[in-house]
């Protein structure tokens, strides 16, 4: 059955990284449960995907994760306590979490890269077109970023990523992608390089981490081969992909926050902060007096 006949259903959300750059934080709690003010990056990936659309979320875990799927479940005794002291509010709040959607977990066993995360979920997505998105990367855009890259997959039957345009010295970290203009936003991909010197990049269009994808990079990541730093990079799968069958970036709508960075950590902390009418006061006076007393 051809790509653009069957919804995107599921999405795929890799969480089985080590979170190195958050420690000491990360030693006892997954990186992907710090908070963004009080919503943990995770949740805010997942709501996403939910408000694209998607019924489904795989979370690609290993050890040690168990605190995310814990996160996504019902918690009886918190919420029969809450509700006794007659905090529904706050029960109503962590009964949706748990109902927001069907979360099925996947254990990657062994650390083999991101490409290599993404065929762990082959056996439950099957033969559909899928989302995946990066807990690393957090988009704040008035239509969900997912959302976005299935109108274009459902319009033109093909797998999509979604790119945004960095800075020359910047492609050295993202996986970048090259091909034809069709029009101002939208690409035909013939070329990817996972994080390119500046001068071998084939354009400065990089793809922080959303994409929807043909059920065939499952079978184009069974033959890539380990790449960057011994790993199967999903980047590889997706030059083979893009050999094989119609492949699109789609230069999105929204801002884009690395909170793998911790820099890009504390500006989407601040960024929500300030969205928030209850907080977005208190956070200027803060933001004032700190800079004052530098």
């Amino acid at each position: 059955m051809a790509l653009a006949t069957k919804r995107v259903r599921k999405a795929v959300i890799p969480a089985a990284g080590l979170g190195t750059r958050f420690l000491p934080a990360t030693k006892a709690i997954p990186k992907e449960m710090i908070p963004i003010v009080d919503i943990p990056m995770i949740q805010h990936i997942v709501e996403e995907a939910v408000r694209a659309g998607i019924e489904d979320v795989i979370l690609i875990t290993a050890r040690n994760k168990e605190a995310i799927e814990n996160h996504f479940d019902y918690n009886y005794e918190l919420e029969d306590t809450l509700d006794k002291k007659q905090k529904k509010e706050l029960a109503d709040v962590s009964r949706a979490i748990a109902g927001m959607c069907n979360l099925i977990s996947i254990r990657q066993k062994n650390p083999m890269g991101l490409g290599h995360a993404v065929l762990c979920a082959a056996p439950v997505v099957g033969d559909e077109p899928f989302a995946v998105l990066l807990g690393d990367d957090l988009i704040d855009s008035r239509v969900p970023c997912t959302r976005q890259l299935i109108e274009i997959q459902e319009r033109e039957g093909a797998s999509v990523v979604g790119v945004m345009e960095v800075p020359a010295d910047e492609v050295s970290k993202y996986g970048i992608v090259g091909g034809r203009m069709l029009d101002s936003r939208t690409m035909h991909v013939e070329r990817l390089v996972e994080k390119p010197a500046a001068k071998d990049a084939p354009s400065r269009f990089a793809i922080p981490g959303r994409y929807v994808l043909s059920p065939a990079i499952f079978q184009c990541l069974r033959e890539t081969r380990p790449g960057k730093g011994g790993e199967i990079q999903l980047t590889d799968g997706l030059q083979l992909l893009a050999q094989r069958e119609k492949l699109l970036a789609y230069q999105f709508d929204g801002t884009r926050y690395d909170t793998g960075d911790r820099l890009g950590f504390i500006d989407a902390t601040l960024a929500f902060a300030l969205r928030r009418p209850e907080l977005a006061e208190g956070v200027r006076q803060m933001m004032k007096k700190h800079l004052a007393e530098r």
